[in-house]
């Protein structure tokens, strides 16, 4: 999701040279291998809905229908909209068109001890497993760091048995530093391993880390992961669509099928070139991603 203090770099183009390119097929990367491609063609993707939310506030059973025919096999909440009370209703409407629930983004306030019962019981219902913290202003406090660090580790303990579990994603000021380790490190070495670290790849590179090498620093906590198009310190000849962008996806990829554990990828699409809607714009991703993905 946007980061507001971290305005995400960008390029011009027009929709004619993006369409052209995008027909092309313009990924730029392979895998290195028969297997590690075979391994990758088998992760699910899933489309965090925060990409498209102006369809779904305006008619979310049309906006799923349509992520769905797309050929999404999931998509990973940012509000329920008229299903809000609805879980079984919204579980149907999930059924019907063969879409699962990769995940949500909820509030930290929801995996509190008070809350965590009533979270549980709408999750459940509409089959979610992870339920993802997308920010906290306490993740990069020096103080209270460690005690949100807890508050996650104490939703793990109930979580684990039921098969569930909860994480948390960067944006770019999860990697300032405290001492000499980063707030994202540091979380990771005060949370146990059932913890995700579902990491916005798009987010690292534009801090300027490698998103690969953070998902092997943290061997088996990219259980999910956000692959969102971006255009790093406006590099020439660049587009925020997935194989068109600055992050090296094939290096994601190799590193999320040997050590991430990732069992869902998550397509995120935060900018929209030159007059293309929401939808035009996460359809190009989809498609570079999948050749990506071969």
């Amino acid at each position: 999701m946007r980061n507001p203090e971290f305005p995400l770099p960008g390029a011009t183009w027009t929709r004619r040279s993006l369409l052209k390119t995008a027909a092309l097929g313009a990924c730029a990367w392979t895998l290195p291998s028969p297997k590690a491609a075979a391994r990758a063609a088998n992760i699910p993707i899933a489309l965090q809905l925060y990409s498209v939310r102006t369809d779904c506030r305006a008619d979310f059973d049309a906006a799923l229908a349509r992520i769905a025919q797309m050929g999404f096999q999931g998509v990973e909440f940012a509000g329920y909209y008229n299903y809000e009370s609805r879980p079984v209703d919204l579980r149907k409407r999930l059924d019907d068109l063969d879409l699962r629930a990769a995940g949500t983004h909820i509030p930290t306030a929801r995996i509190r001890e008070d809350a965590l019962p009533a979270t549980i019981e709408f999750h459940q219902a509409i089959g979610c497993k992870y339920l993802i913290v997308p920010s906290d202003k306490d993740f990069f406090h020096p103080e209270n760091s460690r005690a949100l660090a807890e508050t996650f580790n104490k939703a793990a303990a109930v979580l684990t048995p039921l098969g569930m579990a909860c994480g948390y994603h960067n944006h770019t000021n999860e990697f300032r530093k405290d001492g000499d380790r980063t707030y994202w490190d540091l979380f990771a070495e005060r949370t146990v391993k059932e913890v995700v670290l579902q990491q916005d790849c798009g987010w690292s590179a534009a801090a300027g880390l490698d998103p690969a090498a953070l998902i092997r620093k943290h061997a088996g906590r990219s259980r999910t992961v956000h692959f969102k198009a971006t255009v790093v310190q406006n590099e020439a000849g660049k587009k925020a669509i997935l194989g068109q962008d600055s992050v090296d996806w094939a290096a994601v990829i190799r590193a999320c099928v040997e050590a991430g554990g990732t069992e869902w990828i998550v397509l995120e699409q935060e900018q929209y070139p030159d007059g293309l809607s929401p939808m035009e714009c996460t359809q190009l991703s989809l498609s570079g991603l999948k050749r990506l993905l071969g």
